[in-house]
């Protein structure tokens, strides 16, 4: 544990009567208008303690009290909603007794959490010695990180940071392998900042290694039917963090919750694949509306219910691995939909990272370098979803209409962009020409030709009878930057898998004039372990 992060509990831990809370400090963003940021900490039970907010010259421009509750010893109250911008003071105050916080921020505040490839640091990406050399030019991005930490029970405070918050240099963004500062967060918001051009404070709290199900409160295990109990998952040798169920939503997240948030970013899911993957199309929708609903309570309402949620979709492992682990994770990351948002995951936004493989990578191929990449989609789909940025393409293109020509063995696909056709001779297509629902035959469908919103798929084996069309169905779909589909910006086309049914009453009814129209519905073939 870093000494700092002795230092900042110590008034806590040593009993002393007036205190903040211990993710509050110097150089800290809070949240800014329309949303009020919430300040708690803690004091003498009874007694009242005085928070104010000051300016240039010590002008104090806002001033609150709050009682102090017992036996909890803490105070907690609503800023009144302030404009982007700084520095100032926060002080509180309790009878003679004073602790001020000074170079304090106004902008938007965002939780980056997960596993290792959210953990690992700026140290260990692709040009990294560039990037910690650029750190010093944005002073206005500030930085803090959790410790990693596990508790059976839900904790009200952090019990350890591995960063308090700072403006951010090339040691604190680089401090070693998987431990501060997250890149992916980093460059998130790094590139949040110069599209906004005002504060973004950054909170990290990612532990390598770790299940979605020690992410989440036994309220959204709930709603998914899994244990809450800690005997009820045997440690998996893959895993390398905490599997108990809520042991890092207790000391990792609960902590934070009356924190006022403008976003959340998640990359997770790799453990998952080893552990109740299935399960991932209900516990990533439970753990995003639990998460929400918690910050939005334990704000007192100030951040808002449908809190942004960014995540990452998984990128690649291994080469040539028959298991479709992966794939089926990623599909089950959109809650089995394809494309986010949707209806079961609104408010979101997915990176699709597919397509930055990184077979040499010092720390794995588990963990690509590339994570410019990732924070860039990620931060356009944040630009879109959480700021409302119109005309803005944030994620690539997406089929929406099929149709068989049963004579030629040609099945025409249309999508919802522009495309670019990078690959043509990859098995990036597969259709299902089973009879039966169960096990279902995959042969390669091969681009035979690409336009500007369509592709045409050979059918060679298949008959008249496609059941289901699957597009990047596997671990390692494509070399770097080189899938077979992608739009104009160059944002690569997400993996899906459709059922593929005739549309009208049945089959071989609404003919057009380019053969048999067919309805693309969300696959469920994945849940089926084909």
């Amino acid at each position: 544990m870093a000494a700092w992060a002795l230092l900042a509990l110590a008034p806590v831990a040593a009993g002393a009567m007036l205190g903040f809370a211990s993710y509050y400090g110097d150089h800290m963003v809070l949240q800014k208008e329309p949303a009020g940021a919430v300040v708690w900490g803690y004091g003498e039970p009874g007694a009242t303690v005085t928070v104010a907010l000051s300016g240039d010259g010590g002008v104090i421009v806002m001033k609150k009290t709050a009682r102090v509750k017992g036996p909890s010893r803490t105070w907690t109250t609503v800023l009144d909603p302030m404009d982007q911008g700084g520095p100032y003071a926060l002080t509180a105050g309790q009878g003679s007794e004073n602790v001020t916080l000074r170079d304090v921020y106004f902008g938007d505040v965002w939780l980056c959490s997960g596993q290792s490839n959210m953990a690992m640091t700026v140290l260990q990406i692709a040009n990294a010695s560039q990037e910690l050399a650029t750190a010093a030019r944005y002073p206005y991005v500030r930085v803090f990180a959790a410790a990693p930490a596990r508790s059976d029970v839900e904790l009200e405070d952090l019990g350890r940071i591995d960063l308090p918050w700072s403006i951010p240099t090339a040691e604190n963004l680089g401090h070693g392998n998987f431990t501060y500062f997250s890149a992916v967060c980093w460059l998130l918001g790094r590139y949040l900042y110069e599209a906004l051009r005002y504060p973004i404070g950054l909170v990290e709290a990612a532990w390598g290694g770790t299940p979605i199900e020690a992410w989440s409160s036994r309220r959204a295990l709930r709603v998914c039917g899994l244990p809450e109990d800690a005997g009820s998952i045997s440690p998996h040798p893959h895993l390398s963090g905490p599997q108990t169920p809520s042991v890092l939503w207790n000391a990792m997240i609960h902590p934070l919750l009356n924190m006022t948030l403008r976003g959340v970013a998640w990359y997770q899911g790799e453990a998952n694949t080893f552990l109740h993957t299935d399960r991932y199309n209900c516990t990533f929708p439970a753990l995003i509306a639990d998460w929400r609903w918690a910050f939005h309570a334990g704000s007192a309402g100030q951040t808002e219910p449908l809190l942004p949620f960014g995540f990452v979709q998984l990128s690649t492992y291994r080469r040539q691995n028959p298991d479709d682990s992966f794939a089926r994770l990623r599909w089950h990351q959109t809650a089995d939909m394809g494309v986010v948002p949707n209806a079961r995951m609104p408010g979101t936004f997915m990176a699709v990272a597919m397509d930055l493989c990184d077979e040499h990578s010092p720390y794995g191929s588990i963990h690509p370098r590339d994570k410019q990449n990732v924070a860039h989609r990620l931060h356009l789909g944040a630009r879109a979803v959480a700021y409302g940025e119109k005309d803005l393409v944030f994620q690539g293109p997406y089929p929406t209409r099929a149709v068989l020509e049963v004579t030629r063995g040609l099945l025409n696909l249309t999508y919802s962009q522009e495309l670019v056709c990078r690959q043509r001779d990859t098995r990036a297509f597969e259709v299902c020409c089973s009879n039966q629902s169960s096990p279902c035959g995959w042969l390669p469908a091969p681009v035979v030709a690409a336009e500007s919103r369509t592709v045409t798929l050979a059918l060679t084996g298949c008959g008249t009878l496609v059941l289901g069309l699957r597009y990047a169905w596997a671990e390692w779909p494509c070399e770097y930057e080189s899938c077979a589909l992608y739009n104009s910006q160059g944002l690569p086309a997400p993996p899906f898998l459709v059922d593929a049914l005739p549309v009208g009453e049945s089959p071989g009814l609404s003919e057009t004039a380019g053969g048999r129209e067919l309805l693309l519905l969300p696959g469920s073939w994945s849940s089926r372990g084909i």
